[in-house]
């Protein structure tokens, strides 16, 4: 069972993991979008940190919603809504249980919903799909992680800015995908998680 505390630690280990890659995200969005993706999520780290800090005695809820809330308002492009509805999820989920692989699929189906897109896209939801199932499955781990995230190269995107390149995008891995990577690294990380 995920606790308020816990929750904390993981999105605070998240949140260094993506300002310690900040580079490599916005690196791997110069072909295919913005290149702008790290400093995005980086930006919209700071302001989740802050958040918690500022509310040390939320229920596990409120964690997942001031996370969301500060991600929305402060990460452009589609990652500030996704990350956000995500969360957002989470947190509608959590008022009821707090059993991490149910409030992964809540996250999942609202990134799905949000976003439109499906596996195979080549988008995040390629990487959410399996990392969630290895949660349910207890098989999360790093190569995992490594092959969820990877699995997006040889894709031609359906969605977002990448889908205008068409097989010029081949061969490139999706940024989001990346950053859900990390999310997950940083759940494995994170004693009492899983």
């Amino acid at each position: 069972m995920l606790t308020p505390e816990i929750a904390r630690l993981w999105l605070n280990h998240f949140a260094a993991l993506i300002d310690d890659n900040k580079a490599h995200l916005s690196d791997l969005d110069t072909p295919i979008g913005d290149a702008d993706h790290g400093n995005n999520m980086a930006r919209g780290m700071v302001a989740l940190t802050e958040a918690l800090q500022a509310k040390p005695d939320l229920d596990l809820a409120g964690v997942f919603k001031a996370s969301a809330m500060a991600l929305i308002s402060k990460v452009g492009g589609a990652s500030g809504p996704l990350y956000g509805t995500a969360f957002l999820e989470m947190a509608k989920t959590a008022k009821n249980s707090a059993d991490l692989p149910t409030l992964l699929d809540a996250a999942l189906a609202g990134v799905i919903k949000r976003g439109g897109a499906e596996v195979g896209d080549k988008t995040m939801v390629d990487a959410w799909t399996p990392l969630v199932k290895a949660t349910h499955d207890g098989t999360l781990s790093q190569a995992v992680i490594d092959e969820a995230v990877a699995s997006t190269e040889p894709l031609v995107a359906k969605k977002g800015r990448a889908a205008y390149l068409g097989e010029r995008g081949i061969g490139h891995r999706d940024p989001g995908a990346e950053s859900t990577g990390y999310l997950f690294k940083a759940l494995l990380e994170t004693e009492g998680t899983l």
